[in-house]
């Protein structure tokens, strides 16, 4: 009989390695591709924004305007993907917000999305929601007071506004300190309005005399009337109110680490190429470096 040993050899050598070149393509073929693969491969950035946030985010859920959707498609452009809006009403505090468009989802099925924007870049809310990571702070926003120089010269301090008529937003901490301040030295003169731009607007009108809002909100109350050189912004320090304002950021799940790299990297884009400031100015808002 001829000698097949060789042969023999030959066989499970050759079994051998198909073997593990089998083992080695299952391997690869079962491995999860990372978030940003997938992202990349479905095409489009999904981006959070708040509904009813003007002037970052307003209007009609398929026709959001803002600074926060503008800002929105140029992200979605320096990563060469389209853009998804996820337009979403604010839960009882940012905690639910993130948890119910960046890292879970809401329980009736709506997001997450890869990113929400206009989060406050705070270390202890970060370390309050380890789940997300926020980062790319693109504004630092301020409260002031909105006022004709006529009828207020000027604001060093409460006292000043005492004996006028004033306009806040509705359960916002600008009208919780204007309430509070000196055990409610000021609460009579006070009106709620809806929101920061309809606050400021009873000034523009002439209906109130000042307005302690957000200096966004004031701005785009400004641009829309196309009066700047008319009104007054003067900033007020109170209990309770941040004298240096808050950073507005990006949050997206906290092991997406290169998404949030990718997103860093066009931010800076946009800011080196004096874009950001564009965007900022086609809103009539003030770019304060974060």
């Amino acid at each position: 009989m001829p000698d097949t040993s060789a042969l023999r050899h030959t066989v499970s050598r050759r079994q051998a390695l198909g073997l593990a070149a089998l083992l080695w393509g299952g391997a690869a073929w079962s491995q999860e591709p990372s978030p940003l693969e997938k992202i990349k491969a479905r095409g489009t950035l999904k981006v959070a924004v708040y509904k009813d946030n003007g002037p970052y985010s307003d209007g009609p859920a398929s026709d959001m305007q803002g600074l926060d959707v503008t800002l929105a498609h140029a992200l979605a452009r320096q990563l060469n993907l389209k853009l998804s809006l996820l337009p979403f009403d604010a839960g009882e505090n940012m905690n639910d917000d993130l948890r119910n468009m960046v890292w879970k989802g809401h329980y009736l099925g709506y997001g997450p999305a890869d990113v929400m924007l206009h989060v406050p870049v705070d270390r202890y809310f970060m370390g309050e929601n380890k789940q997300a990571l926020i980062f790319g702070a693109y504004v630092r926003e301020h409260l002031v007071v909105l006022h004709s120089p006529s009828k207020i010269p000027s604001v060093y301090n409460p006292e000043d506004l005492v004996g006028k008529t004033l306009a806040a937003e509705q359960g916002s901490g600008a009208a919780s300190a204007l309430m509070g301040y000196r055990g409610g030295l000021l609460r009579t003169q006070v009106s709620i309005f809806k929101d920061g731009i309809d606050a400021a607007k009873q000034v523009l009108s002439g209906h109130m005399d000042a307005a302690f809002v957000s200096r966004a909100q004031a701005e785009a109350a400004i641009f829309a009337a196309g009066e700047k050189d008319k009104w007054a912004l003067s900033s007020l320090t109170l209990p309770g109110v941040m004298p240096n304002g808050w950073p507005l950021g990006m949050a997206v799940k906290a092991d997406n680490t290169a998404l949030a790299t990718e997103l860093d990297h066009a931010l800076a884009a946009l800011r080196d190429s004096g874009e950001l400031a564009k965007i900022f100015k086609s809103h009539g808002l003030t770019l304060a470096a974060p």
